[in-house]
C-alpha cells in the first residue's frame, strides 16, 4: 500500500470567483495536508477579482479555455492520434451526452468543445503525476472531468451542489457522472437521496456527504446582541426560485397590521424592476430596501444589524447565507423545502414556512418581530452550536480527504503531518 500523500488537482468551472469561498476552504484545507495541490478552472471569472485571497489563488491556477481554439483542436488531435481507441470511446460518450443535454442547450456541438477541454485537462493532469481529480457542480466541470477519465486521465470525484443539478439531472446525466466517479459528494442529506434517485442501488455507497465550511469571519465571530429593533435581512438573487414576491406580499401583511419593520433585501437578478415594483405598489418604499450586491464582511454586517435572516426560497439545496447568519447568532425564518431542515429546527433555532406560503411567512415573522430578545439570543446560541458542530472547514475537508485517500487505497495522513 501507498502511503504517500496523494496528488490531487481541483477543477471548477469559474475559480476564483466570489460566491465559490467555500471552495476555496476546503482547497486551502486539503492543500495543507497533502502539500501542493494543483488548480485548474475551466475559464475565468468574469470580471476582476479583487478578494486579496481569490489574486493569490487566481495566479496560482491554470485556466483551460487560455489554450484558446488552436489549443483545444491540437490536444484533440494529439489524444486521437496517442491512443485512438479511447478518444473514439471518449467522443461516443461526448456524442451521447450531448445528445441528452440537447433539451437545455447543451447539445453535441458543445460537448466535442467539452471533450477538447477533457483533453487539455488530461495533458495537464499526467504531466503532473496527479492521483485524483475532485471537481465542484455537477455541471460542465463534471462533464470534463468525465471525459478526462475516459481518455486515461486519473479517478474523479463530485460535489453537486443543487439546486440547479437536481432541477435537470437527466441533461446532465448526473447518472452518468455518479456511476464513472470514484465517489460522488453531496453536501446535505437531502442532495444524497437526489443522487441516489438517479443512479443505481449498487452505486448508493459511493454518494457520500461533506458539508459546506464556513468562513472563519462567521464561524468564529464574536457574538453581538440581537438588537431591539425591528429589522430583517433577506439574501439571495433576485430570480423566481426565491419567492421574494411572496416575501414582499407578507411585508405589506405586517405593514396594514400596524407592525414596525424594516426588511433589506441584499442581492441582484433579473426580477429587480419587478421587486421594485411591488414595493412600490404595496407601499413599502419606506420599509423595504434594495440593497444590491454586497461583500461577505457587509453582509456580515448586515446580519448582525437584524433579528433574523428570512429566505422565502422555493428551490434550495442547503443555502450558506442560512449557516452564516446561525453562525453569527441570528435566527432564521425559511421555507421548509431540501436540505433546510436538516439545519433549521422550529422552535429551537428558527421558524420553517411551507413554500410560497404568504399566512405562514407572515405568522412567521410576526413572531420573530414580537419575540423578546432574549428568546431570539438563545435561539441564535442554538443555532450558532448546530452549524459549529456540522460546518466547520478543518472537519468537513478532513472528511473528502479520508474519501479520497480510501478510493485510492491509501492510508489517511495525520493532520500537519
Amino acid at each position: 500500500m501507498n502511503d504517500a500523500p496523494p496528488r490531487i488537482a481541483y477543477l471548477i468551472n469559474m475559480y476564483p470567483a466570489p460566491s465559490g469561498t467555500f471552495i476555496r476552504r476546503e482547497l486551502l484545507q486539503v492543500e495543507s495536508r497533502v502539500g501542493p495541490v494543483e488548480r485548474i478552472t475551466v475559464r475565468r471569472w468574469h470580471s476582476k477579482v479583487v478578494d486579496p485571497v481569490d489574486v493569490e489563488e487566481e495566479g496560482k491556477t491554470r485556466v483551460i479555455l487560455d489554450s484558446g481554439a488552436a489549443g483545444l483542436g491540437l490536444a484533440l488531435l494529439k489524444a486521437a492520434a496517442g491512443s485512438p481507441g479511447r478518444f473514439l470511446k471518449s467522443l461516443r460518450l461526448a456524442w451521447k451526452l450531448g445528445r441528452r443535454g440537447a433539451s437545455s442547450g447543451q447539445g453535441r456541438l458543445k460537448h466535442v468543445v467539452y471533450l477538447a477541454e477533457a483533453c487539455v485537462l488530461r495533458d495537464w493532469l499526467h504531466r503532473g503525476k496527479i492521483d485524483h481529480l475532485h471537481t465542484h457542480f455537477g455541471t460542465n466541470s463534471a462533464t470534463v472531468a468525465l471525459l478526462c477519465r475516459t481518455l486515461g486521465g486519473p479517478p474523479y470525484s463530485v460535489t453537486v451542489h443543487g439546486s440547479e443539478e437536481y432541477d435537470r439531472p437527466a441533461a446532465l446525466a448526473l447518472d452518468e457522472k455518479v456511476r464513472n466517479s470514484a465517489f460522488a459528494v453531496a453536501v446535505c442529506e437531502f442532495g444524497r437521496s437526489q443522487l441516489s434517485r438517479w443512479v443505481e442501488f449498487e452505486h448508493w455507497p459511493k454518494v457520500r456527504v461533506v458539508h459546506c465550511g464556513l468562513d472563519p469571519m462567521f464561524l468564529k465571530a464574536e457574538r453581538v446582541p440581537v438588537p431591539d429593533a425591528p429589522k430583517l435581512i433577506c439574501v439571495g438573487r433576485l430570480v423566481e426560485q426565491k419567492g421574494l414576491p411572496v416575501l414582499i406580499e407578507a411585508a405589506a401583511r405586517l405593514k396594514a397590521e400596524g407592525i414596525p419593520f424594516e426588511l433589506s433585501l441584499v442581492g441582484g437578478g433579473e426580477l429587480e424592476d419587478k421587486i421594485r415594483e411591488l414595493i412600490a405598489r404595496n407601499g413599502l418604499g419606506d420599509s423595504v430596501r434594495l440593497l444590491g450586491w454586497k461583500t461577505n464582511a457587509e453582509i456580515r454586517d448586515l446580519i448582525l444589524e437584524s433579528r433574523a435572516l428570512v429566505l422565502s426560497s422555493f428551490a434550495e439545496c442547503l443555502p450558506i447565507v442560512l449557516m452564516e447568519a446561525m453562525a453569527l447568532g441570528r435566527p432564521v425564518v425559511a421555507t421548509w423545502i431540501a436540505g433546510i431542515p436538516e439545519l433549521v429546527r422550529p422552535g429551537e433555532n428558527g421558524w420553517l414556512v411551507p413554500a410560497s406560503s404568504v399566512d405562514g411567512l407572515t405568522d412567521a415573522l410576526r413572531e420573530v418581530l414580537a419575540a423578546p430578545t432574549e428568546t431570539l439570543e438563545a435561539m441564535g446560541r442554538r443555532g450558532a452550536a448546530r452549524v459549529a458542530d456540522r460546518h466547520d472547514a478543518v472537519a468537513e475537508a478532513d472528511k473528502l480527504l479520508a474519501m479520497i485517500h480510501e478510493s485510492l487505497g491509501r492510508e489517511p495522513q495525520p493532520a500537519g503531518a
